[in-house]
């Protein structure tokens, strides 16, 4: 998806936000975290982001993410509204520990959106690896296999949004380097619902690719895979 000058706007002033945060007084420096927003909502119109009440981004459409940008570490509120409003429709306080990685999706459909909140683990790969793992997103979709067209599968038996109760699924699984052709197959079968073709992964990057739109959608909500490059 390109980028408008809104978005790429918005991130900017993301980066900007919060690095000020990052200042006070005595020049010293406080605990940091950082974080990266993604917006996973499918019928989700574009929104604001505030990040203990200042404004953060604007305008960010579905499925754009930022780049990560420092956070000072601690209890930090997130809150997501229609861009140009006041109107929130999540309001999340999220504690966020010190030198470590997060990313904040905004899932479901608009009329129960709602945050996901993951840590990121960005070891580096070892050589001639990369990291990558599946997140479910896709609000109606079944629970599902993700599998090397015609192989084995990489990531079993996947539903909407179940890392909130396996955190074992917001790990990454080391893969070589190369381009695969993977397919979404419903668990447990060998039914093919979704292509994923010519998914490049270099060697040293980790990846997160998520589910997103819906079954039955079209156009930009149409069900898909969405890939981010987290380092």
């Amino acid at each position: 998806m390109k980028r408008t000058f809104l978005q790429l706007f918005g991130w900017t002033a993301l980066s900007l936000f919060l690095a000020s945060c990052d200042k006070d007084d005595d020049n010293t420096t406080p605990a940091q975290a950082k974080v990266m927003v993604v917006h996973a909502s499918p019928d989700g119109p574009a929104v604001d982001v505030r990040v203990n009440n200042s404004v953060a981004l604007s305008g960010v459409t579905y499925p754009s993410n930022s780049p990560y940008s420092g956070v000072t570490a601690g209890n930090t509120n997130f809150k997501v509204s229609p861009a140009g409003t006041t109107t929130y429709v999540i309001d999340a306080n999220v504690t966020l520990e010190p030198e470590k990685n997060y990313s904040v999706f905004a899932i479901d459909s608009v009329s129960k959106i709602k945050a996901a909140v993951v840590t990121d683990d960005l070891t580096a790969p070892a050589t001639g690896k990369s990291h990558v793992r599946f997140l479910h997103f896709s609000p109606n979709a079944p629970a599902v296999d993700i599998a090397v067209t015609g192989g084995s599968v990489v990531f079993p038996n996947r539903s909407f949004n179940d890392q909130g109760t396996n955190t074992a699924a917001i790990g990454f699984t080391p893969l070589d380097a190369g381009n695969y052709n993977l397919e979404v197959r419903l668990a447990g079968t060998n039914t093919v619902v979704l292509a994923v073709p010519n998914v490049a992964l270099a060697a040293g990057k980790i990846y997160t690719v998520f589910a997103k739109g819906f079954v039955g959608g079209t156009g930009a909500q149409a069900l898909g895979a969405q890939v981010i490059v987290n380092n």
